[in-house]
């Protein structure tokens, strides 16, 4: 299906009966489609990206956005046959239209698309129950997980069910959810009214509750992430089918594009526990890929057949850079070469965007634009972020970048100068989005590197609580299974770390720096120092936990109320003013001195 199917004008979408299901009969054989997604992150437009087109070289084009999932879709679904439309979780966080309107956005488009189901994502609790509970009650599609229990009486209780059965031509599936527990716990923002369970034994338990009600086709769909996923399908009975989010995963072969998979494969056949068949598919992240999984069971609900393609969708406009470095349209000889490759691979596709989802996305897009393209100053240079000093991420080798992020100690600094009180500021990798293009900053661009909805928060701490809380931090993505966006960035102290040396071993060297000259001393134990750093881990999120202890133990802190994202754009346009653009730190006022593992 290529770029011969482009407009879809009214195809109706296949209804699938209630979420009950009253059949008697799940003894039947099945053929079902799967349309499925994930971690689109508030990624409602269009995104542009660089491909590499063999034998044309580097093409900048646009790719996915809800109004091209949408015709896509719709497309697959007029083709007939039994059809369920997925989400795998993560519709908050990351762009203006999520910064905005707090999850509304996503909840209208994801209503426009027509799901079938949606699993709770570890984002979802970003904006804490209250921000979840607006986006549910837009939500006219059934929200599932089956280890997340909200307490009774809460305002998320009975918001969601563990799972929902769906009656397809005359036998019923069930489609079970699951959250990543530890990453919502420590890296989001739940109240103490909400519980996270065991997802291996939450999925079990489910499994057997609907095997007994006769039910021997079961989906999970799942926001544990493809590594957790694949282990997962070897300790649970009963799954046939993973829908996966979380670790925002490429599969497929797109080595016509030079795009690198994480999985060169999708799906990825894999075994249950009892040795039968289990396959898992992931669609990337940010509205970009589709999935499409055919799959079909036997009569005793065993998988039998499972294949698929995840199809990037494409715009038709393709550009180059001339001479100059300038971006123009290719030529039509070029295009041609560019639809020919296109058309030879089943995962590229050129797809028009859906006029009715279109229109949906203009109305917020209008409000957005108006704020996003203001300026706000000027950056001297590209800097680049990765999480772990070394390791690549986003785009960018992390072996150009030994000490780790060229733009979080940057950040660090932004808010270090909003605080008038702070000797230091500490900031998580994983709070920082993207990376930030030399030349001009627009409030867009701070809101998309810092898209929460997170204040400054000020803690007066010790030098040795300090030291403990980076220490947390690294524990808790090198120990304790967390997110590497906990790693620990900061503005006024540095530090060397060691991650060959046990845990509560591996930072040391810690020297601050004095606020007016500038210069560094070692950081003393027993001495007090104000840290400033986002409200999201003064409450021990994302593994610091020593920043919730200290408070509970009568450390002085304040919530500024500055917002943060703010703040950035207060220094940033402070630069500005005193006819300054933004740079890197110097090295010495770098936060890692050093890093070893």
């Amino acid at each position: 299906m290529k770029r011969g199917f482009l407009v879809i004008a009214a195809v109706a979408w296949m209804t699938v009966a209630g979420y009950g299901g009253t059949a008697k009969d799940s003894g039947k054989a099945l053929s079902l489609k799967i349309l499925h997604f994930n971690d689109h992150h508030g990624h409602l437009d269009e995104s542009t990206m660089k491909l590499k087109f063999k034998g044309v070289g580097k093409v900048y084009t646009k790719v996915g956005g809800f109004p091209r999932i949408a015709t896509m879709a719709k497309a697959l679904k007029s083709a007939g046959g039994n059809t369920l439309f997925l989400n795998a979780g993560d519709a908050f966080s990351g762009t203006l239209y999520h910064t905005l309107f707090h999850g509304l956005a996503s909840a209208e488009m994801l209503n426009g698309l027509g799901i079938d189901a949606f699993t709770l994502g570890n984002h979802e609790f970003d904006n804490r129950d209250e921000g979840l509970k607006l986006f549910i009650d837009k939500a006219k599609f059934p929200i599932i997980s089956s280890n997340v229990v909200a307490k009774p009486g809460s305002v998320l209780d009975k918001m969601w069910t563990p799972y929902i059965i769906e009656e397809i031509n005359g036998t019923r599936v069930g489609i079970i959810g699951l959250e990543v527990s530890q990453k919502t716990k420590v890296s989001s923002r739940p109240s103490e009214n909400i519980t996270f369970l065991d997802e291996a034994k939450s999925v079990q338990k489910y499994v057997d509750e609907l095997e007994a009600k006769g039910i021997n086709k079961i989906i999970l769909l799942s926001h544990f992430g493809y590594e957790n996923d694949l282990n997962l399908a070897s300790k649970v009975a009963g799954v046939d089918v993973i829908i996966d989010g979380d670790s925002h995963t490429l599969m497929g072969d797109y080595a016509a594009v030079k795009l690198k998979a994480q999985v060169e494969e999708y799906p990825k056949h894999t075994t249950s526990k009892e040795g039968k068949p289990v396959c898992i598919a992931q669609a990337w992240a940010h509205a970009l890929v589709l999935g499409d999984l055919d799959v079909t069971f036997d009569a005793k609900g065993e998988l039998t057949h499972c294949q698929g393609i995840s199809h990037l969708l494409l715009g038709d406009t393709f550009k180059m850079k001339n001479a100059s470095k300038k971006k123009v349209e290719v030529n039509a000889t070029v295009k041609t070469q560019i639809e020919r490759i296109i058309d030879a691979n089943e995962n590229l596709t050129i797809v028009k965007m859906d006029t009715d989802m279109l229109g949906t996305l203009n109305y917020y897009k209008h409000l957005v634009d108006q704020k996003k393209n203001d300026p706000i100053g000027e950056s001297a240079e590209d800097m680049k972020h990765i999480r772990i000093p070394g390791h690549d991420y986003g785009g960018n080798s992390g072996a150009n970048m030994p000490l780790g992020s060229e733009l979080a100690p940057v950040i660090a600094k932004g808010f270090y100068e909003a605080s008038l009180r702070a000797d230091l500021c500490i900031q998580n990798a994983g709070g920082v989005r993207v990376s930030l293009k030399s030349g001009q900053v627009s409030y867009g661009d701070a809101y998309t590197i810092l898209p929460f909805s997170n204040t400054l928060f000020e803690i007066d701490m010790k030098g040795s609580e300090i030291k403990q809380v980076l220490e947390d931090a690294i524990i808790n993505f090198k120990d304790n299974g967390g997110s590497t966006g906990s790693f620990p960035y900061a503005y006024g102290i540095r530090y060397d770390i060691d991650m060959t040396k046990p845990k509560g071993e591996r930072v040391s060297g810690l020297e601050v720096m004095e606020r007016t000259s500038k210069k560094w001393s070692p950081v003393v134990m027993d001495t007090t120092y104000v840290v400033v750093t986002n409200n999201y881990i003064a409450e021990g999120r994302d593994g610091y936990i020593t920043f919730k202890t200290v408070q509970n133990n009568g450390a002085r802190s304040v919530d500024t109320q500055l917002d943060y994202a703010e703040s950035f754009v207060a220094y940033v346009k402070g630069l500005a003013k005193k006819g300054k653009a933004l740079t890197k730190l110097p090295e010495a006022e770098h936060c890692i001195k050093s890093f070893k593992e």
